[in-house]
């Protein structure tokens, strides 16, 4: 198996920047997540490494070699698109067995490839079957197995578990994780779901705009987001926001963001007043840190209005009102919450919290 790296790339549509200047490396055998909303520019930067759309400026190595010029059949990547593209005339049989007729493979080899790709993907008994006669997770697997059956050094998946209800999706996704590991072939894999990106990747590659703007393993970007896109694309329900303003009394730093005033630790003051370019900050805070209490407790910062409560099983993802703002908390089931409409205490832990500088929108703490 071989690595891939990326530099540079570029690729417009007329006057649309669709990928812009980016830059990564793929380590051999490395699971990695392309992970942005619709437009963002990862199927794109997937497509160049396919070699299905061509580069306007950058350079794509798979391996040592440099593969702008290669058309795809060169390039010893298999790509598995959202929509299986499974051959509906064909048996399942046939359809694994296409890719290797194509490239004249004896029918002995042939054969024998197609029922070691069936075995490990547990689809031998669907061999006579045509697509039509599957389930959506065993097309899945068949597609699956067309890019694998010639062993190619990069796969390439693009949204490939999209189409699958939630429960068959959950449980794909750790079957693929699995496959991958045990194959050890070098993945690239896009896809618009963060809960997806964190359970499968090595590591992730959020894009938005066209750029990579964090690219670390998953517990690092969810923990410590780059800049406010981030941290506001992972997390389900998303990181609050709150506007603030630095304000120094006493040889104190506070935030003050109105609906209340936090007063920072003295080495969180220093950090912030070091890395600002101004006096306004963003304070976020995850869902799932906020401690609500009907009494004032240690970690309390403010009074907010419960407004909405949704029971989660375990959990109530409670909705609270507090000026302009509409928060969301995690609360276990065990809390006492007062009725909607009434007020409730809210606060979280100050090495739970996040400050992103208002300007540029990057961490700063």
């Amino acid at each position: 198996m071989v690595g891939v790296r990326v530099v540079g790339l570029r690729k417009r549509f007329d006057k649309t920047i669709a990928v812009d200047g980016v830059s990564f490396e793929v380590k051999d055998g490395e699971f990695i997540i392309l992970l942005g909303p619709s437009g963002c520019g990862k199927t794109t930067t997937l497509r160049c490494i396919a070699g299905l759309e061509t580069p306007d400026e950058g350079e794509i190595y798979i391996g040592d070699r440099l593969v702008n010029d290669l058309p795809p059949k060169d390039r010893d990547v298999a790509m598995v698109f959202q929509s299986y593209a499974l051959y509906p005339h064909m048996t399942v049989y046939d359809n694994l067995a296409f890719p290797l007729k194509m490239r004249k493979y004896p029918k002995q080899e042939i054969d024998k490839r197609v029922k070691e790709v069936a075995k490990l993907l547990r689809i031998e008994e669907l061999l006579n079957r045509k697509p039509r006669q599957l389930s959506g997770g065993q097309q899945q697997r068949v597609a699956l197995g067309r890019a694998l059956v010639r062993n190619p050094q990069v796969w390439l998946m693009d949204e490939p578990l999209s189409n699958l209800d939630a429960k068959l999706r959950v449980y794909m996704r750790a079957e693929l994780k699995k496959l991958q590991k045990d194959l050890g072939i070098t993945t690239i894999y896009v896809t618009h779901d963060q809960a997806e990106a964190m359970a499968m990747g090595d590591r992730i590659a959020v894009m938005n705009q066209g750029k990579i703007l964090q690219f670390d393993e998953p517990r690092a970007v969810y923990e410590r987001p780059g800049n406010i896109f981030v941290a506001g694309f992972l997390g389900s329900p998303p990181m609050n926001f709150v506007d603030a303003t630095v304000v120094e009394r006493d040889s104190q730093v506070i935030l003050d963001a109105g609906i209340f005033q936090y007063q920072l630790p003295e080495d969180l003051a220093k950090l912030v007043k070091e890395n600002l370019t101004g006096d306004k900050v963003v304070i976020g805070f995850r869902p799932e840190h906020v401690v609500l209490s009907i009494d004032k407790a240690p970690e309390s910062v403010f009074q907010a209005d419960v407004y909405v409560v949704e029971p989660m099983g375990s959990n109530y993802v409670v909705d609270l009102k507090a000026g302009d703002y509409l928060l969301k908390a995690i609360s276990p089931i065990t809390v006492k919450l007062p009725p909607i409409g009434e007020k409730v205490w809210v606060g979280f832990p100050p090495e739970r919290i996040h400050i992103f500088d208002a300007k540029t929108e990057k961490a700063v703490f």
